[in-house]
């Protein structure tokens, strides 16, 4: 098999929850540009419409928007079955969903881990186990890596947490889906300019960058080829890895 085909995309489904904007539209994208059809889920039926549109009309990427709360348990068979019946079996998914009373802690702990856990459980029940092949990509984040709580900045704990056991989430999974020859793989990303991080750009301006060794935050190519990489065959023999896409922030 050559290179080309190693990392060749075509025929294949993926899902993409929180693909609406941000991490998971550029992780969208990335899959679709090598020739996966993809189902994107999210909360709000405009950014998924415009998404969706995005990737049909200027990237001529064969897409569907599906409306999905994922914090809500009994949204989410659903849903794994509406992704199928649109686009065909599932072979490649992609978690990129995202105060400190109990309620919004429970709110990003449903969000963030409760919910990879129930769509991998659907998607591996319906599609990857029988079929003893599949790729899961599950976004971390450097703040699963690290204890945060700079001075100054919000206070991230429940987020921490949640990413935290992602990656846990993770390397368990690699470790109990290996039988079923289904790679399980985590990106952690550093700070990239999305909608949930504007508050806290604005508030530390150039801090962020200048934490980086490669003096910047992430951009919108930057996440693309480490997706495809955990989506294709190149990655046959990783599993159970989280790598940071951080421009070196956890190398120092």
């Amino acid at each position: 098999m050559s290179v080309k085909q190693l990392f060749d995309l075509a025929g294949r489904t993926a899902l993409v929850t929180g693909g609406s904007r941000g991490l998971g539209l550029q992780m969208a994208e990335a899959l679709g540009e090598m020739g996966a059809r993809v189902a994107l889920t999210a909360r709000k039926r405009d950014e998924l419409e415009l998404a969706v549109t995005h990737l049909k009309s200027r990237l001529g990427i064969d897409a569907v928007a599906l409306e999905c709360d994922m914090s809500k348990a009994a949204a989410i068979a659903p849903v794994v079955e509406r992704a199928i019946a649109a686009l065909g079996p599932i072979e490649t998914w992609g978690a990129a969903t995202i105060e400190h009373p109990i309620e919004a802690w429970q709110k990003v702990i449903d969000l963030n881990l409760t919910a990879m856990f129930l769509v991998s459980q659907e998607v591996g029940r319906r599609c990857m186990v029988p079929r003893r092949s599949g790729k899961v990509i599950n976004i971390a984040s450097i703040l699963g890596l690290v204890g945060g709580g700079d001075p100054g900045r919000p206070p991230t704990i429940a987020y921490n947490t949640s990413k935290g056991g992602v990656i846990s989430f993770t390397r368990a999974l690699a470790a109990e889906w290996a039988q079923y020859n289904i790679n399980v793989n985590a990106i952690a990303p550093g700070f990239f300019p999305t909608k949930m991080t504007k508050g806290i750009m604005e508030m530390l301006g150039d801090e962020v960058a200048n934490k980086a060794p490669l003096k910047r935050v992430g951009g919108p190519e930057d996440l693309k080829g480490l997706a495809v990489l955990f989506a294709s065959d190149a990655c046959a023999f990783i599993t159970g890895q989280v790598v940071a896409v951080d421009g070196g922030v956890t190398a120092v």
